[in-house]
């Protein structure tokens, strides 16, 4: 009798909600996207060294295991690296080797995940040779992806982060075809997460091209009101949202939004909103 009450309780005490939520909390992921808007800008009052706190604490408030960076210079990766010591990082300047330009850094918190493999692409007609432009593209544009293992669940994912052009439609919608062919051909790549500036809003020809492969974490979001991304410095009251977050449907995405948050003074960290999502692993 007593064997049974004890295992009566035993299986009481697995179904308490502490112990559900640390089994979600294990297999779900905080992800975020954010332009942090080029360092070496002529931005005035809005110049990286002014506005570099700000984006920090932007990151902290949200504390995401994921973060996608895009327009993010050198000297702008070496400063989040030094004030987010829990993040390792992986990053390529879009003009090559040896250069310094705009990278997708893709940052990771490290006691979480291991890193197996990465790369980067020109997103152009010789994806291989970065540095490379095609299309009607304005700037030599790169995605950059990291295979990474989560140590908590033992799954095993791979994060692009993207930045299209801003010019260019066929490029961006080139782009966007161009990923989803090397998602499709990459071997044991695992699920996917896709972030990025995609200079683009829903529904457009490089939106549509991605949400035949992905789906858009913005489903999940509870949103009212317009859902502009970019910013330019002030309040808005339309405009488009043209930075995403994209995963694979074996991915739940929940408590989508865009972060609009503002200094005391009323200054925002970036000319750019950065968006989140929590994705949680489906079942194996």
């Amino acid at each position: 009798m007593l064997r049974i009450f004890s295992l009566v309780c035993l299986a009481s005490l697995a179904l308490t909600p502490s112990l559900v939520m640390s089994a979600e909390s294990q297999n779900s992921l905080g992800v975020m996207s954010f332009n942090i808007r080029y360092g070496a800008a002529n931005d005035g009052e809005n110049r990286w060294d002014l506005r570099k706190p700000l984006v920090v604490n932007t990151i902290k408030r949200y504390d995401p295991d994921l973060l996608g960076t895009q327009e993010c210079l050198p000297f702008q990766e070496a400063y989040l690296r030094e004030n987010l010591p829990q993040y390792d990082c992986y990053a390529v300047s879009r003009e090559g080797k040896g250069t310094k330009g705009e990278e997708c850094a893709i940052f990771y918190r490290k006691s979480r995940f291991e890193r197996l493999d990465q790369g980067s692409v020109a997103l152009s007609e010789t994806p291989q040779k970065i540095g490379s432009v095609s299309w009607d593209s304005s700037l030599p544009r790169i995605a950059s992806w990291v295979k990474l293992r989560d140590k908590q669940s033992g799954r095993t994912f791979t994060y692009w982060n993207a930045h299209f052009d801003h010019r260019g439609a066929t490029a961006r919608t080139e782009s966007a075809k161009l990923l989803v062919a090397l998602m499709k051909a990459a071997d044991d790549s695992g699920p996917v997460i896709l972030t990025g500036d995609f200079n683009a809003d829903a529904g457009s020809p490089p939106h549509k091209a991605l949400s035949g492969y992905l789906k858009d974490a913005w489903d999940a979001a509870n949103w009212k009101g317009s859902a502009w991304t970019f910013n330019g410095w002030s309040d808005r009251d339309s405009g488009a949202r043209i930075d995403w977050i994209f995963h694979s449907p074996s991915f739940t995405a929940s408590d989508t939004t865009i972060d609009r948050w503002k200094s005391d003074s009323g200054r925002y960290p970036s000319d750019h909103c950065p968006v989140t999502t929590t994705l949680t692993f489906g079942e194996k």
